[in-house]
């Protein structure tokens, strides 16, 4: 296989990709209004890993999600939309809902979509939720991995903070598929309302060894694994490439069993127009991704998400590594054209960005 990864072929798996992480249900202002304000809520649904699968699923692959679910009307949203776009869920774990949402309840959070000098804001409402409580035994990671058969993992920093739980199944997860030969990724996603930077890195820095790619932005790089960029604030991110060379240069010396790492390159110039690009490391060698200045946002929630999905559908189909930065790129730019989480992209769109086509009018 090309970019050193060994990935099973299609035809010895039931899976090209499976990822591990919490669904929530999002509520948000129509347009960019407040939520104080607001006489309706638009619903979507979405979460950091899922969403990964469920853009891959788009792109024509063949994936599943594994997270927590209740039998309310609000785990059936979540399952209606899984299965809208083919994602497997049987190795979910159901619960039964209480009716008042004491325990395993379905996670919320609302969104404001930010509008020039006013950020976009995410508030949750997660605590006591169906994901956060599921338990290490819980999930028959042999029977998934190895009679089923699993080509990639996908699973990040978002589920892995939500509760003491969550950390040893990410853990055994890991290290499950690791062990079967499936590739892992890992998003390193971090959360400042989940937990603080020193639990992050505490926890992610044991499970890195089990990791074959890794995927962030300079904040997670700093903050879960504890690894500054020089001259580049996190607050507002940057396109300075060197800088990020060199701090990938320090991961991969401390944990040269990684083969790939994806980093975004943000600089936000307000919270509708940013700088975006991205870097990707592989064997020694730097692939820069194609350079959007100004590019126009609908909504930014979910952009590394869909970064993450472009890259791994270019290394799963076999791409090249500049293909694969390229495919990353365009996928989260395009995704942030749309309100919600998920990618609503489809390939051949997709295709014409990543080889550097116009947002000309198709008629």
């Amino acid at each position: 296989m090309k970019m050193g990864l060994k990935i099973k072929p299609q035809a010895e798996t039931l899976y090209d990709l499976i990822s591990l992480g919490e669904c929530m249900i999002r509520l948000s202002p129509a347009g960019h209004q407040r939520i104080e304000f607001a006489p309706s809520l638009e619903v979507w649904v979405g979460g950091g890993e899922y969403n990964v699968a469920y853009a891959l699923s788009r792109l024509g692959l063949r994936t599943g999600w594994i997270g927590g679910l209740n039998d309310s009307p609000m785990g059936a949203i979540i399952r209606n939309h899984a299965r809208s776009a083919c994602i497997n869920i049987d190795f979910a774990v159901n619960r039964k809902y209480d009716g008042m949402g004491r325990k395993d309840r379905i996670g919320l959070n609302f969104t404001e979509v930010g509008s020039g000098a006013r950020a976009s804001a995410t508030f949750y409402d997660r605590a006591n939720s169906a994901t956060a409580g599921i338990r290490p035994g819980e999930i028959d990671w042999e029977k998934l991995f190895i009679e089923k058969g699993v080509r990639w993992f996908h699973t990040g920093g978002i589920f892995t903070a939500l509760t003491e739980s969550t950390r040893k199944v990410a853990a055994e997860a890991v290290k499950a598929a690791h062990a079967a030969g499936t590739v892992v990724s890992y998003d390193l996603n971090f959360r400042s309302r989940l937990w603080s930077s020193k639990e992050a890195i505490e926890t992610t820095r044991p499970l890195v060894p089990y990791m074959d790619c890794l995927i962030g932005n300079e904040e997670d790089f700093q903050k879960v694994l504890g690894y500054g960029v020089e001259g580049v604030d996190v607050e507002k991110g940057g396109i300075e490439t060197a800088a990020f060379e060199a701090m990938i240069a320090g991961v991969v010396k401390d944990f040269p069993d990684v083969k790939v790492i994806g980093t975004t390159l943000r600089s936000v110039k307000s919270a509708g127009v940013n700088d975006w690009s991205a870097l990707m490391w592989h064997e020694g060698t730097f692939y820069r991704g194609p350079f959007m200045p100004g590019l126009d946002i609908e909504d930014r929630v979910g952009g590394g998400d869909g970064f993450a999905s472009g890259f791994i559908y270019g290394l799963l189909t076999d791409r090249d590594a500049q293909q694969c930065v390229n495919l990353g790129v365009a996928h989260g730019a395009l995704l942030m054209t749309t309100r919600g989480d998920t990618s609503m992209i489809t390939l051949d769109e997709l295709l014409h960005v990543a080889a550097g086509g116009s947002a000309r009018i198709k008629r």
